[in-house]
């Protein structure tokens, strides 16, 4: 046989007049099959056009054929059975061309079933030994062999019919699905049979299944009537859907001289109460037993089931639709009522009954108000808060601090979170006239700290003026029961005056922070609020337009649409008759200002860049200058903006992005290249450290008389886009 193989797949051919021996399958130059010569496909063809033109393991991934099928496996050492039906699946898998046949289980068969043929190609049955199973040879209603068992497939399923379909193949119609004679026998035995002792099935795997972990919670009362007071004892019953089991637990208050238990009543079905009392043990059972000879024969019974179950006490149980509000249940005889449930419970009965009433049962008064709790007066020694804590307990405890705004608001980088104001003092003393303090607020713990500026030949030494810390607003009585009040920063604003300890200071100035800050937050602070203020100018100057249009005109003769300070915040004042303070007058005009484009101070910005690489301790500027040199192949010193950036980035430079920008663009040239040997030369705080220092200027030729700001806000303000605001574009 295998020689006959090896002739058909082979032939004799001539090569340069040389006989070879050649395959049968084997084609021409180009590939192109001989004359005469039909090649056959190793796999399934699909049709042109069908599809993406995708491989068919890209195209078919995870699309399988399925059909159902059955072999006959004959029974030789059996009479009951001689031959037995066998139904499987025979899986065709399109990427691969591969088969798989499995047996689903079938109990008590006493077969090895699961996987029949594993997962490969499979080969035709002889003479085609040399080709493999492809979709071509497959159909509803025909035979296949595998090995040698023969397989017939009797329908498949609704996706293996649309693809044949899909490839042109006629389909046949299903067949029948036989059954197999002797499982059928003995599904005819097994229906017949009666048994003696017939076995009563109670299956609650259902509504475990549909109802585990949900409960029904009543809020219950007792009244004890063996107590010596006849107290109401509070209850909490709670019914298992999953199993119709209730358990109830007491609610024991504090100090009530009773033991402390699991449970009141452990959980169990409860049985209503019975009116001639309390079955005796035993009484109730699942099954009833019958002696039917008694001690008649040998002294010796003979028992049997009762089917009929005479004579069964049957005994009810409380279940979910006896249970509602105000009901009055029995729980092994005490009498307790159900006054409330929770949403759960109000929600199921809802739901399956209908319920909508659930006003709960008042069972016991409500509970007096509580006293207002009174605190001695301060005594004057510590502060405050401290005598306020030796009230709270026998244990004394440090006062607790707010240690969320701490950290909100301590100092992070550039961010100082203090609010400077530069003041003077209120006195009509000559020499304390010229006296300048900064007063700063530190939001981290609403302390505050005054620093007086040394003036020259003024015999004042300046320095500290007072100590940082918390300052009452004057006025309030010292040795009391309520807490004292203290400043805020909402109090601090220019043109405030504040008195600390008995010293009167008036707000004149603030520094850029503070402005910028309170602007920020202009829901915290109003006198920075644009909004707030606006409406409060616009309540004012409306009854008044064309006056105040033709004051501002008269103001400005050269027609430039832009106005100073000084003018502006006397004209303001003057509309508003005084009701504006100086903040609300700056914010307007900070508001309406002339934005001009500044110059930007290199020397505090490098100073800034030093002091952030420092607290990073950063100190690679020899590495990042050797990758700004590799980087520059052709040796020129300057490298694009964006490439200096993208190096930086990568060393992990401890600068926001924006500082970066704006310290490469101070060292770019006029082709916008930037020279990174002195951008690293001036960043680098080994060797050429820079410090940074910012002051508050003040004008030592004020007027402090008239109440002047020392510093102008803004240059130039548009006062022209305030009235249009204000009283709309005039026409």
């Amino acid at each position: 046989i295998q020689k006959e193989k090896f002739h058909k797949s082979q032939h004799w051919g001539y090569c340069n007049n040389v006989a070879m021996l050649l395959g049968e399958d084997k084609p021409g130059i180009g590939g192109e099959p001989l004359p005469g010569q039909k090649l056959k496909p190793e796999y399934s063809v699909f049709p042109k056009g069908m599809g993406s033109d995708a491989p068919a393991w890209v195209a078919f991934d995870k699309q399988v054929l399925s059909f159902d099928a059955y072999f006959e496996e004959e029974v030789p050492d059996k009479n009951q059975e001689l031959y037995r039906i066998r139904h499987c699946k025979i899986y065709f898998y399109l990427e691969d061309d591969t088969i798989q046949v499995t047996e689903p289980q079938v109990k008590n068969s006493g077969i090895p079933q699961g996987t029949l043929v594993r997962r490969h190609r499979i080969p035709l049955p002889p003479p085609h030994e040399d080709q493999f199973y492809t979709i071509h040879n497959f159909n509803i209603n025909i035979e296949v062999i595998l090995y040698g068992r023969r397989y017939k497939i009797i329908d498949c399923d609704q996706f293996t019919k649309n693809f044949l379909r899909k490839m042109g193949v006629r389909l046949n119609p299903p067949a029948d699905r036989p059954d197999d004679p002797y499982t059928r026998m003995r599904q005819q035995i097994l229906e017949s049979m009666n048994p003696l002792r017939p076995y009563e099935r109670i299956d609650t795997l259902k509504q475990f299944l549909e109802h585990d972990g949900e409960v029904l919670r009543f809020f219950c009362v007792w009244d004890d009537p063996e107590s010596m007071f006849h107290d109401p004892r509070e209850l909490v019953l709670r019914y298992y859907l999953s199993d119709d089991t209730i358990d109830v637990k007491e609610i024991i208050p504090v100090n009530s001289g009773r033991d402390t238990v699991p449970l009141f009543l452990r959980r169990d079905k409860l049985p209503k109460y019975a009116p001639t009392g309390l079955y005796q043990p035993g009484t109730i059972t699942n099954r009833t037993v019958l002696n039917v000879f008694g001690k008649l024969v040998g002294n010796k019974g003979r028992y049997i089931l009762d089917n009929r179950k005479t004579g069964a006490v049957h005994q009810e149980f409380y279940r979910d639709s006896d249970l509602k509000i105000g009901a009055v249940i029995n729980v092994w005889g005490r009498k307790i009522i159900l006054c409330d449930c929770d949403e759960f419970t109000k929600r199921y009965y809802r739901t399956k009954y209908g319920i909508e009433d659930f006003t709960p049962v008042t069972y016991k008064a409500p509970p007096p108000p509580k006293p207002e709790k009174t605190f001695p007066p301060y005594t004057g020694f510590g502060s405050e808060e401290d005598s306020l804590c030796s009230c709270m307990g026998l244990l004394l405890k440090r006062p607790k601090k707010d240690l969320k705004k701490f950290m909100e608001k301590d100092r992070n980088g550039m961010e100082s979170n203090i609010l400077r104001f530069l003041a003077k003092l209120v006195t009509d003393s000559p020499i304390d006239k010229d006296r300048k303090f900064i007063i700063s607020y530190f939001l981290s713990d609403d302390t505050i700290s005054v620093f007086e500026q040394a003036e020259r030949n003024t015999g004042i030494l300046g320095g500290k003026f007072l100590e940082r810390g918390r300052i009452k607003e004057p006025g309030q009585e010292l040795f009391k029961s309520e807490p004292s009040k203290y400043f805020k920063a909402q109090d601090l604003f220019v043109g405030a005056r504040v008195c600390f300890h008995g010293h009167n200071f008036l707000l004149v100035d603030a520094d850029e922070y503070t402005l910028k800050y309170m602007e920020k937050h202009a829901n915290e602070f109003p006198k920075a609020d644009i909004g707030i203020v606006f409406k409060k100018l616009k309540d004012k100057a409306e009854p008044h337009s064309r006056e105040i249009r033709q004051v501002f005109a008269a103001s400005d003769p050269a027609h430039s649409k832009v106005m100073e300070y000084e003018p502006f915040r006397n004209l303001i004042a003057s509309i508003t008759d005084g009701a504006f303070s100086e903040h609300e007058i700056m914010t307007l005009a900070r508001y309406y200002r002339v934005r001009e484009e500044y110059e930007m101070d290199i020397h505090f910005l490098l100073a800034v860049a030093q002091e952030q690489l420092k607290k990073n301790s950063f100190d690679s500027f020899e590495q990042l200058s050797a990758v700004f040199e590799y980087n520059d192949r052709e040796k020129r010193g300057v490298l694009p903006h964006e490439k200096c950036r993208t190096i930086c980035k990568s060393f992990k430079f401890p600068l926001a992005d924006d500082d970066l920008q704006d310290l490469l663009t101070v060292f770019e040239d006029d082709h916008k290249q930037v020279e990174y040997k002195k951008f690293v030369d001036r960043l680098n705080w080994r060797k050429n450290q820079i410090s940074a220092f910012q002051t508050i200027k003040v004008n030592k030729n004020e007027d402090d008389s008239c109440g002047q700001r020392p510093s102008l806000p803004v240059k130039g303000i548009k006062y022209l886009c305030l009235l249009d605001d204000l009283f709309g574009k005039e026409e």
